[in-house]
């Protein structure tokens, strides 16, 4: 089994963000659970690759060929796999992948979270998505989820395609026990 980790590069973020990536690579790689991530060499993917590995588990990096050119990968991971862009990047991870949770990040963490909800909401993605929502971090996005339903770009039923963490641990714990969703609901995409 394989959990994609969404998360940033930045290292000029808060230490609890650290601290909940490093539990999150700690708790999948202490069960067994290998990781996946976009194989970058700092900020929170190193931090939960690292722990991941420390604790006995492997980690697949999966990286676009122009940011090994710019030596941003990490290079202890077990597997390294190199892609011509950023859409083959996330394909690949997502495919790997038999869950992921989303840790807090910026413009590319976001960017792939929502592509995820937007996959599962048509069916093309049917494996759990959790949000690790440390610090209140995802708080604004939620709400604007919740809003997207309320205003009816979305059914209720969507507000299912997501779960909500709080702690590392129940971030692991729902990522391995949501139930796969269902393809039918492709059927309700259109509102």
């Amino acid at each position: 089994m394989n959990i994609a980790v969404y998360c940033a590069s930045s290292t000029k973020i808060h230490e609890d963000f650290f601290a909940a990536a490093t539990a999150v690579g700690h708790g999948l790689g202490s069960r067994g659970i290998g990781l996946v991530n976009g194989a970058g060499n700092m900020g929170l993917m190193a931090a939960s690759a690292d722990a991941c590995l420390a604790a006995g588990g492997e980690v697949t990096g999966v990286i676009p060929s122009f940011m090994i050119e710019q030596d941003w990968h990490h290079r202890g991971l077990t597997h390294l796999i190199e892609t011509r862009d950023m859409h083959e990047r996330k394909q690949t991870i997502a495919r790997l992948s038999d869950g992921c949770i989303a840790l807090p990040g910026g413009c590319g963490t976001l960017e792939e979270l929502m592509e995820v909800i937007t996959w599962k909401q048509l069916g093309l993605y049917l494996k759990p998505i959790v949000i690790l929502n440390t610090r209140d971090y995802y708080a604004p996005l939620l709400e604007q989820l919740q809003r997207g339903i309320d205003e009816h770009f979305m059914g209720p039923r969507h507000a299912d395609i997501w779960r909500v963490a709080q702690t590392p641990e129940q971030a692991i714990e729902l990522v391995l026990t949501t139930p796969l969703w269902d393809a039918s609901v492709r059927k309700f995409a259109a509102i």
